[in-house]
């Protein structure tokens, strides 16, 4: 069941980007991978969960808020 609209979903997608490629692209040799830490760690996870949730349509928090941005289907 679909909850997340299509704006939703184009914004999810662009923010999701966004935190996984920060942390990345900011990153130095002396940093490994991935720039600040713990919190650029956090950013990537938070990342995912947004481009998974864009990707299927679905938020599970939507849900308990009982907030649906796509219109209910016939």
């Amino acid at each position: 069941m679909a909850n997340v609209g299509m704006i939703d979903r184009v914004l999810r997608a662009c923010v999701g980007a966004f935190l996984i490629a920060l942390p990345l692209i900011m990153a130095t040799p002396e940093q490994g991978m991935v720039a600040y830490g713990t919190f650029g760690w956090v950013m990537v996870a938070a990342g995912i969960v947004m481009l998974l949730t864009a990707a299927f349509r679905f938020c599970p928090l939507y849900l308990l808020l009982g907030v649906r941005t796509c219109p209910l289907s016939k």
